[in-house]
């Protein structure tokens, strides 16, 4: 790659291609306030209003005075910052194909993808207490079977629906092993015919009324104490942006380098549109 052929917005184009392919908890939160963001220790602020009251009416009656609906606000914080720098020497450049730099970029993306999908994956502590209730905890977690982990995916469900969360949209997300129980139990409907899709993004298939992802960032202490988190898409909030991609001449050495910022906050805004299952294995 010449150094002069550097066009900053096809670079960053080709850091979030793989950056989003390869998300699996970014891919199933909202993105609502994407656009709002500029730079790290950016605060987008979230409105959320009361319900309306509902009201019985008479023919002929009045509705009276429209009601004053009260709000409140959530802070969404743009607090975390990652980047990579990294150079290619002139003799290996000389020595490879032209790719190199587009490969090496990809693989900057793919970095960047997995840092944000543990820090989203790490929200799970904000869950409500009632939504742990039959999923066990850090302090007695359970260790689902082949025979029971169907049983646990419907009390998440249950938990869920008792918060009033929307039935459309549900997901969880789970380590191999726990998708290897989900296999032998005979209650899993493979997504076959999802195609590219389950490469992409970790979706394996449907259970329970939750669409099934895959991930190894699923957080754990030591191969312990799983943390699985069944949702919707609204629970969680995330707004990312590839801040800046530059390219230069190290001074010390004969090479292209490339440095990129990505700056990113994510935030549980409903505590109750998520359940946590505490896993061990057996």
């Amino acid at each position: 790659m010449a150094i002069d052929h550097f066009i900053p917005e096809i670079w960053a184009s080709k850091t979030l291609m793989p950056l989003n392919k390869a998300l699996v908890y970014g891919s199933i939160v909202n993105r609502d306030y994407q656009k709002d963001i500029i730079n790290q220790g950016d605060t987008v602020n979230i409105n959320s209003f009361a319900q309306p009251t509902i009201g019985d009416y008479t023919k002929n009656g009045s509705a009276g005075a429209p009601e004053t609906l009260t709000s409140s606000g959530q802070a969404l914080l743009i607090n975390q910052a990652k980047f990579f720098n990294f150079e290619i020497d002139d003799i290996d450049k000389a020595q490879q194909t032209p790719k190199i730099m587009t490969d090496a970029m990809s693989e900057a993306g793919y970095g960047l993808a997995d840092a944000m999908d543990q820090y989203i994956a790490s929200l799970n502590t904000g869950v409500a207490a009632a939504n742990i209730v039959g999923l066990g905890n850090d302090t007695t977690p359970v260790v689902p079977t082949k025979s029971d982990i169907y049983l646990y995916m419907t009390t998440a469900g249950q938990l869920l629906t008792e918060a009033n969360v929307p039935m459309n949209g549900r997901w969880c997300v789970i380590p191999a092993w726990v998708y290897k129980l989900l296999q032998d139990s005979g209650e899993f409907t493979r997504a076959t015919s999802l195609g590219d899709s389950v490469v992409q993004n970790g979706l394996i298939g449907s259970v329970a009324g939750f669409n099934v992802y895959v991930s190894n960032n699923v957080p754990n202490t030591t191969a312990t104490k799983y943390k699985v988190m069944f949702g919707y898409n609204g629970a969680i909030t995330l707004a990312d942006q590839i801040n800046s991609v530059e390219a230069f001449r190290p001074e010390a050495s004969f090479s292209d380098a490339v440095k990129g910022l990505h700056v990113y906050g994510a935030k549980l805004v409903r505590d109750t549109g998520i359940a946590v299952a505490t896993f061990n294995k057996a």
